[in-house]
């Protein structure tokens, strides 16, 4: 046992910004925490709020992004990693789509979480959680899913979205979508969770989006806009055509840039968890 002058270096690692831990629940995923220094498993639990990565996997980076926010706003933050090529070598984009061959990407973040407020003593029957780009796919698809597990959502430019309207097949809309999760839209649960959309003023790339023909393309999806400001403002009047309100963000200035929309996300996140209070 260390005295009380010596660290403690094992629980050095538990608390700051942690190392990758292995999911136990599916070993080949993993996940990353800020956890403010003076958090203790006496204390009351901490808000858990979620950062989840887009294709380039920069889950450190946003972790690291997110530490003054954790410290401010007294909360934890977490950060998980879906590897690519999980399945096929170079494999980018499955994890966006919530299931492939199946592995359930969103059960999979949702056994992560359970196992964080096990040993990490935070808040896990709801959260928040903000993802941008991929991350943004996934988000919105993962509120479908989850709706009663969020305290809140931050979805940051999609490229590719999925409608929340039945008449459409899944993933371009919400049709099937029983069939193929298993669980019903709870719109209940949607209409009471607040919702951000994000996306920069100058986001108006278009390769990587309408890629005709690519292993994450569905013919149909260039119909919901050129470019993502367009796309997230066709997923926003799909929300509110169901009566889901959602605040909607343009950064001006920012392009592509996840970093650079982190603040207004951290505006309305500190917002929340202020009410949560």
């Amino acid at each position: 046992m260390p005295t009380p002058t010596e660290p403690d270096s094992q629980g050095a690692h538990f608390i700051g910004g942690t190392p990758f831990f292995a999911s136990r629940h599916d070993q080949r995923l993993s996940y990353a925490l800020y956890v403010p220094k003076d958090h203790t498993a006496q204390a009351a639990p901490l808000p858990l709020v979620v950062i989840q990565h887009g294709t380039g996997r920069s889950a450190e980076l946003y972790r690291n992004q997110w530490k003054q926010f954790a410290i401010d706003n007294r909360c934890v933050i977490l950060t998980p990693l879906f590897p690519a090529g999980l399945v096929e070598p170079g494999e980018l984009h499955s994890f966006k789509f919530l299931e492939y061959r199946g592995t359930r990407f969103d059960e999979e973040l949702l056994h992560i979480v359970d196992e964080v407020g096990e040993r990490f003593n935070t808040e896990t029957d709801r959260f928040l959680l903000h993802g941008f780009s991929g991350g943004g796919q996934f988000a919105h698809r993962f509120a479908y899913a989850h709706p009663g597990r969020l305290a809140g959502i931050s979805i940051g430019a999609p490229g590719r979205i999925t409608q929340l309207d039945d008449s459409l097949p899944w993933w371009l809309g919400t049709g099937g979508f029983k069939e193929r999760f298993g669980i019903d839209i709870d719109l209940t649960a949607l209409r009471a969770l607040p919702v951000q959309m994000v996306v920069g003023g100058e986001d108006t790339e278009t390769w990587e989006i309408n890629n005709v023909g690519g292993p994450n393309w569905m013919d149909g999806a260039e119909k919901t806009g050129r470019t993502r400001i367009e796309r997230l403002e066709t997923l926003r009047a799909s929300f509110e055509a169901q009566g889901v309100k959602v605040r909607f963000d343009v950064v001006p200035g920012v392009a592509h840039k996840g970093s650079l929309v982190i603040p207004v996300v951290q505006e309305f996140m500190a917002g929340l968890l202020r009410r949560r209070a």
